[in-house]
Protein backbone atom coordinates (compact mmCIF):
# COMPACT_ATOMS: atom_id res chain seq x y z
CA UNK A 1 0.00 0.00 0.00
CA UNK A 2 1.37 3.33 -0.94
CA UNK A 3 2.80 5.40 1.97
CA UNK A 4 0.82 8.47 2.48
CA UNK A 5 1.39 12.15 3.64
CA UNK A 6 0.06 15.58 4.55
CA UNK A 7 0.58 18.22 2.31
CA UNK A 8 0.68 21.96 3.35
CA UNK A 9 -3.73 22.19 3.35
CA UNK A 10 -3.93 18.92 5.24
CA UNK A 11 -4.73 17.05 1.87
CA UNK A 12 -3.08 13.23 2.18
CA UNK A 13 -0.88 12.84 -1.09
CA UNK A 14 0.55 9.81 -1.89
CA UNK A 15 4.63 8.90 -3.04
CA UNK A 16 4.31 11.47 -6.06
CA UNK A 17 5.15 14.40 -3.95
CA UNK A 18 9.23 13.71 -4.94
CA UNK A 19 8.31 14.15 -8.31
CA UNK A 20 6.66 16.98 -8.03
CA UNK A 21 9.06 18.76 -5.83
CA UNK A 22 11.84 17.95 -9.00
CA UNK A 23 8.97 19.36 -11.34
CA UNK A 24 8.65 22.44 -9.73
CA UNK A 25 12.03 23.20 -8.91
CA UNK A 26 13.32 22.46 -12.48
CA UNK A 27 10.21 24.95 -13.58
CA UNK A 28 11.42 27.49 -10.92
CA UNK A 29 14.88 27.30 -12.05
CA UNK A 30 14.57 27.59 -15.55
CA UNK A 31 12.37 30.70 -15.22
CA UNK A 32 13.81 32.97 -12.40
CA UNK A 33 16.93 30.90 -11.45
CA UNK A 34 18.49 29.24 -8.83
CA UNK A 35 19.40 31.39 -6.40
CA UNK A 36 16.50 33.67 -6.99
CA UNK A 37 14.02 30.46 -6.08
CA UNK A 38 13.80 30.24 -2.35
CA UNK A 39 12.39 26.89 -0.15
CA UNK A 40 8.79 28.10 0.76
CA UNK A 41 7.92 29.37 -2.96
CA UNK A 42 9.16 25.71 -4.30
CA UNK A 43 6.76 24.40 -1.46
CA UNK A 44 4.15 26.10 -2.39
CA UNK A 45 4.59 25.28 -6.16
CA UNK A 46 4.97 21.66 -5.60
CA UNK A 47 2.02 21.71 -3.10
CA UNK A 48 4.08 19.94 -0.17
CA UNK A 49 5.01 20.87 3.12
CA UNK A 50 8.57 21.93 4.32
CA UNK A 51 8.82 19.06 6.07
CA UNK A 52 8.35 16.46 3.02
CA UNK A 53 10.12 18.12 1.01
CA UNK A 54 13.43 18.05 3.63
CA UNK A 55 12.45 14.00 3.79
CA UNK A 56 12.92 13.89 0.00
CA UNK A 57 16.28 16.27 -0.08
CA UNK A 58 18.65 17.57 1.74
CA UNK A 59 18.41 20.97 0.52
CA UNK A 60 18.22 23.24 -2.76
CA UNK A 61 21.93 22.14 -3.61
CA UNK A 62 20.58 18.11 -4.02
CA UNK A 63 17.44 19.64 -5.99
CA UNK A 64 19.42 20.93 -8.27
CA UNK A 65 21.88 18.12 -9.33
CA UNK A 66 18.95 15.72 -9.25
CA UNK A 67 17.19 18.01 -12.17
CA UNK A 68 20.08 18.11 -14.13
CA UNK A 69 20.86 14.47 -13.94
CA UNK A 70 17.42 13.40 -14.92
CA UNK A 71 17.01 16.81 -17.70
CA UNK A 72 18.88 14.77 -20.84
CA UNK A 73 20.34 11.51 -19.12
CA UNK A 74 20.95 9.43 -22.54
CA UNK A 75 22.34 12.86 -24.39
CA UNK A 76 19.62 13.91 -26.94
CA UNK A 77 18.69 10.85 -28.43
CA UNK A 78 15.92 12.38 -30.25
CA UNK A 79 18.45 13.39 -32.70
CA UNK A 80 21.74 11.61 -32.11
CA UNK A 81 19.68 8.11 -32.42
CA UNK A 82 17.51 8.53 -35.39
CA UNK A 83 18.06 6.52 -37.72
CA UNK A 84 16.06 8.17 -40.73
CA UNK A 85 18.69 11.21 -40.86
CA UNK A 86 22.20 11.30 -42.26
CA UNK A 87 24.99 11.87 -39.83
CA UNK A 88 24.92 15.40 -41.22
CA UNK A 89 21.26 16.07 -41.20
CA UNK A 90 21.61 14.99 -37.00
CA UNK A 91 24.53 17.35 -36.81
CA UNK A 92 21.94 19.73 -38.24
CA UNK A 93 18.81 18.55 -36.04
CA UNK A 94 20.59 19.22 -33.16
CA UNK A 95 20.35 23.26 -33.55
CA UNK A 96 16.40 22.31 -33.39
CA UNK A 97 16.01 20.92 -30.25
CA UNK A 98 16.68 23.33 -27.66
CA UNK A 99 15.72 24.91 -24.36
CA UNK A 100 15.73 28.86 -23.78
CA UNK A 101 18.95 28.53 -21.26
CA UNK A 102 20.66 25.44 -20.95
CA UNK A 103 20.30 24.36 -17.45
CA UNK A 104 23.57 23.31 -17.11
CA UNK A 105 24.96 26.58 -18.43
CA UNK A 106 22.89 28.38 -16.04
CA UNK A 107 23.87 25.82 -12.87
CA UNK A 108 27.59 26.78 -13.78
CA UNK A 109 26.96 30.30 -13.79
CA UNK A 110 25.13 30.58 -10.36
CA UNK A 111 27.38 27.80 -8.57
CA UNK A 112 30.59 28.64 -8.12
CA UNK A 113 31.79 25.66 -6.38
CA UNK A 114 33.35 23.82 -9.37
CA UNK A 115 32.91 20.61 -7.16
CA UNK A 116 29.56 20.97 -6.20
CA UNK A 117 27.44 17.99 -8.26
CA UNK A 118 25.40 20.04 -10.21
CA UNK A 119 28.45 21.24 -11.74
CA UNK A 120 30.23 18.24 -11.70
CA UNK A 121 26.91 16.71 -13.90
CA UNK A 122 27.36 20.15 -16.20
CA UNK A 123 30.74 19.42 -16.88
CA UNK A 124 30.30 16.08 -17.80
CA UNK A 125 27.14 16.57 -19.79
CA UNK A 126 29.03 19.48 -22.15
CA UNK A 127 31.83 16.53 -22.17
CA UNK A 128 29.49 13.72 -23.33
CA UNK A 129 27.72 16.20 -25.69
CA UNK A 130 30.37 17.45 -27.53
CA UNK A 131 31.26 13.63 -27.79
CA UNK A 132 27.99 12.90 -29.21
CA UNK A 133 28.55 15.66 -32.12
CA UNK A 134 31.81 14.46 -32.54
CA UNK A 135 30.88 11.06 -33.95
CA UNK A 136 28.44 12.53 -36.25
CA UNK A 137 31.15 14.22 -37.38
CA UNK A 138 33.35 11.64 -38.22
CA UNK A 139 30.22 9.12 -39.12
CA UNK A 140 29.43 12.44 -41.59
CA UNK A 141 33.22 11.85 -42.49
CA UNK A 142 34.74 15.13 -41.79
CA UNK A 143 37.96 15.57 -41.88
CA UNK A 144 38.52 16.35 -38.06
CA UNK A 145 35.83 15.27 -36.74
CA UNK A 146 36.93 16.43 -33.06
CA UNK A 147 37.81 20.17 -34.26
CA UNK A 148 34.10 20.29 -35.46
CA UNK A 149 32.73 18.51 -32.96
CA UNK A 150 34.04 20.93 -30.81
CA UNK A 151 32.80 23.57 -33.10
CA UNK A 152 29.79 22.96 -33.24
CA UNK A 153 29.42 22.52 -29.27
CA UNK A 154 30.77 26.03 -28.65
CA UNK A 155 27.86 26.92 -30.94
CA UNK A 156 25.27 25.48 -29.50
CA UNK A 157 25.86 26.81 -26.02
CA UNK A 158 27.03 30.47 -27.36
CA UNK A 159 23.51 30.57 -29.23
CA UNK A 160 21.73 29.15 -25.76
CA UNK A 161 23.57 32.33 -23.78
CA UNK A 162 22.77 35.01 -26.47
CA UNK A 163 19.44 34.23 -26.84
CA UNK A 164 19.05 34.14 -23.50
CA UNK A 165 20.69 37.74 -23.13
CA UNK A 166 19.04 39.23 -26.51
CA UNK A 167 15.90 37.59 -25.85
CA UNK A 168 15.18 36.51 -29.28
CA UNK A 169 16.20 33.04 -31.35
CA UNK A 170 19.87 32.93 -31.91
CA UNK A 171 19.43 29.39 -33.04
CA UNK A 172 18.35 29.99 -36.41
CA UNK A 173 21.61 32.05 -37.02
CA UNK A 174 23.99 29.30 -35.69
CA UNK A 175 22.12 26.48 -37.91
CA UNK A 176 23.30 28.78 -40.59
CA UNK A 177 26.89 28.89 -39.29
CA UNK A 178 26.89 25.20 -38.55
CA UNK A 179 26.07 24.08 -42.06
CA UNK A 180 28.72 26.29 -43.59
CA UNK A 181 31.33 24.43 -40.93
CA UNK A 182 30.07 21.01 -41.58
CA UNK A 183 29.91 21.26 -45.16
CA UNK A 184 33.36 22.71 -45.06
CA UNK A 185 34.43 19.83 -43.31
CA UNK A 186 33.26 17.00 -45.17
CA UNK A 187 34.03 18.47 -48.58
CA UNK A 188 37.52 19.09 -47.36
CA UNK A 189 37.95 15.48 -46.14
CA UNK A 190 36.36 14.15 -49.77
CA UNK A 191 38.64 15.98 -51.88
CA UNK A 192 41.04 14.08 -52.82
CA UNK A 193 44.60 14.42 -52.29
CA UNK A 194 46.58 15.71 -56.00
CA UNK A 195 48.90 12.92 -57.50
CA UNK A 196 52.19 13.23 -58.31
CA UNK A 197 51.46 13.45 -61.72
CA UNK A 198 49.50 16.52 -61.18
CA UNK A 199 51.16 18.10 -58.53
CA UNK A 200 54.41 18.50 -61.25
CA UNK A 201 52.01 19.91 -63.73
Amino acid sequence: MTELEKGPRGLRRGRGARERIVSASQQLFRDQGINGTGMDQLCAVAEVSKRTLYQHFAGKDELVAEGLRRFDPDILPEVFDRTDLTPRERLLAAFEVHAPLCPFIAAAVEIPDPDHPARVYARDYKKAFAARLTQAAREAGATDPEQLGEQLALLLDGASARGRVLNTDAFTTAAAIAAVLIDNAISTAATPAPTPAAQAL
